[in-house]
């Protein structure tokens, strides 16, 4: 039996294939992919998923996500 902590999923980050450890949700692959979740938009599959929303949101396999990161400047 292979456990949660170890189970990979295929999803794809910005265009990218990645092989990830199933994450218990949205927040949790951000900050396993060292994203810093205050500073980044999320689309998951077409939709934007609101921040509040992150902790409740599942990632399954073949997952697509865009990653948008702001940037500050003037």
């Amino acid at each position: 039996m292979i456990s949660d902590a170890t189970e990979t999923i295929g999803i794809v980050v910005n265009g990218e294939p990645r092989s990830v450890a199933r994450p218990k949700n949205l927040l949790t692959l951000l900050l396993a992919l060292e994203i810093d979740p205050e500073k980044v938009a999320v689309e998951l599959n077409r939709a934007i998923v609101r921040r509040p929303d992150w902790a409740a949101t599942s990632v399954t396999e073949n997952a697509q996500l865009e990653v948008v990161q702001f940037v500050g400047g003037g």
